[in-house]
């Protein structure tokens, strides 16, 4: 996302609000560690003191002697060291910095911060410490998602600690993918200098109360419908169901529960989230009513907007050579989105709605806004050439009873994190 949007806070007359401040780095034990190297590097060239509390885990990842080199200072990681301690190491540490940041915070440290544990340096110093705690999480998703984490980062939140949520995307094991990633260091930076500056929302893709959905409940529509003509022919879209998946992904990794609603697609189930499949819009109208009540609707689908009369209990067959095609009589489908936005009864806080558009994106995405009665239209241009339709990048347009919000060429799942800050921020506003 906009980082220096959201932060606003890197300069300052021409200098770094940052100069001279102090950052005591405690490295937890995940291969995410490595990026560690680039954050200090990053950190120094602004004039931030880095001091480092590498844990014995965070040893098997990178070394002491290449955070030596790039802090220009010692690496600490024994409690029991009999120099440091003799004038209370862990204390001084713990007080003469401005900021400790927590990077790669792995699911073993965040549960030993929220436990109280001091039973080796890094954990004693952040018992110890007065000063204000930036943690970054790393690991596995499953990991992330498991309820036991989710009750931890809950406890620390509440205990004062601010959270640079996780990407989502592929993980370093084969296979597996989701929210857990390390937040990149651009956004890592701007995350601490936003902390050193004193900002109210700190975090690179959101963090605290202000862009936390816990207790919240979300329900995504995602892929296409197919209308069935016969058993075997049907009516459909190129809708890969990409984006509402990512969407859903996003929610349940800003601890949203998500229930999504799929048509026919070809992806994995996102972690943390339950699921329906449906076919027709029909079946999808139905599902998504069942699903209320919601705090927040988003309607990702690609509804088709036609289905058959009367389908064919068998399969057509092509008549004779030079007989007639058979016609098909077209009736509309219901209208999803209008049906939940304009039911008072049913209808979520927020209503987020998708354009798919060919042609004059942004003026026929504020007309869907109005005669659909929904609250934001994510509006993109699906021209063949775009590549979108079943592609992995977006380009789209935010439309607001506010205003138009253009975003630039991004991954689909960084498309679905900024809505869904976006969500939360919102969310938040409207609470009294």
């Amino acid at each position: 996302m906009n980082v220096r949007r959201l932060y606003g806070h890197r300069k300052r007359n021409g200098k770094c609000d940052v100069d001279g401040k102090r950052v005591l780095l405690i490295i937890g034990g995940g291969i995410a560690a490595y990026k560690c190297l680039d954050l200090v590097r990053r950190l120094r060239e602004r004039g931030v003191r880095v001091r480092v509390v590498l844990t014995e885990a965070g040893t098997r990842f990178v070394t002491p002697l290449s955070l030596s080199a790039l802090t220009n200072d010692r690496v600490f990681g024994d409690l029991f060291s009999l120099d440091d301690e003799r004038e209370i190491g862990h204390i001084r540490l713990s007080r003469e910095a401005d900021l400790l940041v927590v990077a790669p915070a792995t699911a073993d440290l965040l549960a030993k911060m929220a436990g109280g544990h001091a039973d080796d340096l890094a954990t004693a110093v952040l018992l110890a410490t007065d000063k204000p705690v930036l943690a970054a999480p790393a690991m596995n998703p499953r990991m992330w998602l498991h309820p036991a984490t989710q009750r931890n980062v809950a406890q620390l939140e509440a205990d004062g600690v601010t959270f640079v949520p996780p990407g989502i995307g592929e993980m370093a094991e084969r296979g597996e993918a989701g929210p857990g990633r390390l937040a990149e260091v651009p956004d890592l930076v701007s995350a601490i200098e936003a902390a050193l500056a004193g900002a109210a929302n700190v975090g690179a893709e959101g963090s605290g109360p202000r862009h936390s959905l816990a207790g919240r409940r979300i329900v995504v529509t995602s892929g296409p419908t197919h209308e069935p003509i016969d058993p075997v022919r049907y009516i459909a879209n190129r809708s890969s169901g990409k984006q509402g998946h990512a969407i859903a992904a996003a929610a349940a990794a800003l601890g949203a529960d998500v229930m999504l609603i799929s048509g026919p697609v070809n992806l994995p189930d996102p972690p943390g989230v339950s699921i329906v499949r449906i076919e027709t819009a029909d079946e999808l109208l139905a599902a998504v009513q069942a699903a209320m009540p919601a705090d927040v609707g988003i309607f990702a689908a690609a509804v088709a907007d036609w289905r058959v009369a009367n389908a064919s209990g068998q399969k057509i067959k092509k008549g004779a050579s030079g007989s007639s095609v058979p016609t098909l009589e077209l009736v509309e489908n219901p209208d999803v989105l209008r049906t939940i936005a304009r039911d008072r009864k049913v209808r979520p806080s927020l209503v987020v709605g998708f354009a798919a558009e060919t042609q004059d994106v942004i003026a026929n995405a504020q007309k869907k806004r109005k005669s659909k009665a929904c609250d934001w239209i994510v509006a993109n241009d699906v021209s063949p050439d775009t590549g979108i339709m079943g592609g992995d990048r977006n380009t789209v347009h935010l439309v607001t009873g506010e205003g138009v919000e253009s975003w630039p060429d991004l991954a689909k799942e960084e498309v679905a994190q900024r809505l869904l800050l976006r969500v939360a921020e919102e969310l938040a506003r409207s609470e009294p």
